[in-house]
């Protein structure tokens, strides 16, 4: 007995240092400047940060690389999670090598211009079911250069796929029934089917889809043009003119086609697709993405994050649908056929809190009334202020001890549900607490 509690030690012990050497690694406490309680309480919350964020980091014998894990208790490793979760898990702790890894193991089964969602979770099959993952992996990458400025890796490592993505995105991918494509009179693109669910909502019921989005999605062109925009950046400092002319060509069609085709002056916000009016979160992606497809300083942008403010923020995250719209759902109960018909109809998620705030920053940093930029200031400062409240209150008194449940109801007490830890939540919600 004395041995094992020996042994049990040491392994506690091995743990507290492994986890105080990555607290070390992050860089996260130096030169912190605060004094007294502020102090302590900075670094107890980068401990949590820390703690939080390796939970999900898991090494996968299959691949030989790490991955994360989407959620807990049920989740396995899904690419879309992955790569949104991305910045806030991993470069906001300076697991620079990791983030790169993590890159490597995206792409390890990238096919016909698709990276795969997921794995079947008993064959270990490549589920190529989606049409945001491969657009997300430029938005990714793009983090990882503004953190790194290693150019080098993305041109040896990665450049190739990525081109084999945008020329297939243009050429049309039908992998899996995707049907995806580039209109050639608008330049916006075309995915799925009434009965494909390739979007982040795809939920289905008895192989029916609960928010068909088939045809031109909001988000899907907004990260279609925001992945021309990343690599005409990268041709343009790899010296490759060509490329940047030929992404640069395409992305000025997407965008002029953008506002005409997406904007609703009557809801004033965007359309969730082309074909529906209903207003959803899927919008903030047009100004939240780092090369917004809508011109910021133009009233479109503002009204359009206004709406999205009045109509779907709440503490806990942003409501997949507003409240007036015909279907929407507040509270998520019942079996597993109600559960999945309300899981985008209304049911707030954490994640879509960094999209959020990305717009915000970058109305603040295109806003050139400077009256106007302290008031978004201050708006910025309470959000944040806010947020503290509302996640620490969460981690220590409610659902899941340090971490953040994958979805909310939209509606008080808005409980927890679904899992109950989630990478997403976590990243999202973290990173924007740890910007400056």
């Amino acid at each position: 007995m004395i041995l094992l509690n020996l042994i049990g030690n040491e392994i506690i012990q091995a743990e507290y240092d492994r986890i105080d050497n990555q607290i070390k690694e992050s860089k996260l406490l130096e030169g912190i400047t605060k004094r007294g309680k502020n102090r302590e309480n900075y670094i107890d919350f980068i401990k949590k940060y820390i703690v939080v964020t390796d939970n999900f980091i898991v090494y996968k014998s299959s691949s030989k690389l790490h991955t994360i894990i989407a959620g807990y208790p049920w989740f396995n490793d899904w690419n879309r999670d992955t790569l949104i979760a991305f910045e806030g898990l991993l470069l906001k702790a300076n697991r620079i090598e990791l983030a790169e890894e993590i890159l490597l193991s995206v792409l390890k089964k990238i096919k016909d211009g698709l990276v795969p969602n997921g794995y079947d979770e008993y064959t270990g099959r490549p589920l190529y079911n989606s049409a945001d993952s491969s657009l997300l992996f430029f938005e990714a990458v793009n983090k990882y250069l503004k953190y790194t400025n290693n150019y080098d890796f993305v041109k040896d490592k990665l450049l190739n796929d990525m081109k084999k993505i945008i020329n297939n995105y243009i050429d049309g991918i039908n992998l899996d029934g995707n049907n995806i494509y580039v209109d050639d009179i608008d330049y916006l693109l075309v995915s799925g089917t009434p009965k494909t669910q390739n979007t982040w909502m795809d939920a289905k019921v008895n192989g029916v889809a609960i928010t068909p989005r088939n045809g031109k999605a909001v988000e899907m062109n907004a990260l279609w043009y925001n992945s021309l925009k990343v690599m005409e950046d990268i041709s343009s400092k790899l010296n490759k003119p060509i490329g940047k002319i030929e992404y640069s060509y395409i992305a000025k069609k997407c965008k002029k086609s953008f506002e005409k085709e997406f904007y609703n002056p009557d809801k004033k916000c965007l359309k969730d697709t082309t074909e529906d009016t209903k207003v959803r979160p899927n919008q903030i992606f047009a100004i939240g993405l780092s090369y917004p497809v809508l011109d910021l300083d133009l009233s479109v942008a503002k009204e359009t994050f206004v709406t999205v403010t009045k109509k779907l923020l709440n503490k806990y995250g942003l409501k997949t649908l507003a409240d007036d719209e015909e279907g929407y759902k507040a509270v998520y109960e019942g079996g597993p056929v109600e559960r999945d018909t309300m899981y985008h109809q209304g049911i707030t998620w954490p994640w879509l809190l960094g999209m959020y705030y990305n717009a915000m920053q970058n109305l603040i940093d295109a806003e050139t009334d400077e009256a106007n930029k302290k008031k978004l200031e201050k708006v910025k400062t309470q959000f944040k202020a806010d947020l503290i409240d509302t996640f620490i209150n969460e981690e220590t008194n409610e659902n899941t001890y340090g971490s953040i449940c994958e979805i909310y109801d939209s509606i008080e007490p808005q409980k927890g549900r679904g899992a109950f830890a989630q990478a997403w939540s976590v990243a999202e919600v973290y990173r924007i607490l740890l910007e400056k």
